[in-house]
């Protein structure tokens, strides 16, 4: 059998454990919603699940390979942990990266028990050679092992358990499309509301047993940049800076305050958004920018720029994507006080 050398590298660790996710180790598990009643938003994927979770337990089947996509911080992981609870089986967990060769994920297939979920997170880094090895095994629940090599080398199938893949990316386009049409079901995990994101740190505070009023778990919402993930991470910033402060109750002022310390504007900006716009504005004048340009003049990766602060910038209608490079809007430059070139933006477009 096909055996890792280092398969104490991987995260894996089953549905009970109380270790942190590959997700975002950061925060705190309890956090987290058990069931799909108790997970905010997410409307459309949430009643799909139930749908798809109940047929296969009415059945008694497996449930079938499912796929999520979107921004990072929406609960991909979290969903994960959800469905396994749900259908009453155990989940280990991985990432793409971790899964360097075909023995490390031979060995996580062949540690399954039926029925199990295996969660792979950034599937869309696999290599090549372990996404080979995993076909067979999601569509046939069989493993391919080659014995030797040369002339006298021979290939033996060996059955798996049967098994759920959940795959979670932030990136769908890179996912292979052998790979993808595997999955028997894909869904996008969207943005929050403000007033979605209001419900969730209103739950996660009394978790957290910090007090804090309405209007301050709403501004708390608006400036978490549409992302759960986010507003947790400003409620425990805030949380602290009310206990050192002496304050009982986080109000809006606390919020205020603490965020303004934190460098988070009322948008929800922080230091390296500004710093993106700045560039934009400031160092090219207003022109359209390419990616590499953008890097190197902020000194942020290009992924990092793509990936975290671009979609959130576009969001809010701060920059736009033009076919000669990125660029700033009137919006942009009227949240930095700066004046806009003339002619504006929008008539140079037209």
């Amino acid at each position: 059998m096909i055996k890792s050398n280092h398969e104490d590298e991987l995260n894996v660790f089953p549905l009970d454990s109380a270790a942190k996710d590959a997700e975002d180790i950061s925060l705190d598990q309890n956090l987290r919603p058990v069931s799909l009643s108790e997970y905010v938003g997410q409307e459309s994927v949430k009643k799909n699940l139930g749908i798809v979770m109940q047929a296969a337990k009415q059945r008694g089947e497996v449930l079938e390979h499912l796929l999520f996509y979107g921004p990072p911080g929406l609960g991909k992981t979290t969903m994960a942990f959800i469905i396994a609870r749900e259908m009453g089986v155990g989940i280990k967990v991985t990432s793409g990266p971790a899964v360097e060769r075909a023995g490390d994920l031979a060995s996580l297939l062949t540690n399954l028990s039926p029925g199990d979920v295996l969660f792979i997170d950034e599937i869309h880094r696999l290599n090549k050679v372990v996404e080979e090895v995993l076909y067979p095994a999601m569509e046939d629940f069989a493993l391919d092992i080659v014995l030797g090599k040369g002339p006298g080398a021979r290939s033996i199938r060996m059955d798996l358990p049967k098994f759920t893949l959940i795959g979670a990316t932030t990136r769908a386009g890179l996912i292979s499309s052998p790979l993808r049409d595997r999955f028997g079901a894909t869904y996008r995990l969207e943005y929050y509301t403000p007033e979605e994101l209001q419900k969730i740190i209103l739950r996660s505070s009394g978790i957290l047993k910090a007090k804090i009023n309405k209007d301050a778990a709403l501004e708390l919402a608006k400036r978490s940049r549409f992302t759960p993930r986010i507003a947790n991470r400003l409620l425990k910033r805030a949380r602290d800076f009310a206990q050192v402060g002496g304050h009982a109750t986080i109000t809006k002022t606390v919020v205020d305050e603490a965020l303004k310390l934190l460098e988070v504007d009322e948008l929800g900006l922080d230091k390296n958004d500004r710093r993106i716009l700045d560039a934009l504005i400031y160092k090219f004048n207003g022109a359209a920018v390419g990616l590499t340009t953008l890097a190197a003049a902020t000194g942020e990766e290009e992924d990092t720029i793509t990936d975290v602060h671009e979609p959130f910038l576009i969001r809010l209608g701060l920059i736009i994507r033009t076919p000669k490079g990125r660029q700033a809007t009137e919006t942009a430059y009227k949240h930095l006080g700066a004046v806009p070139p003339a002619p504006t933006l929008q008539n140079t477009l037209l």
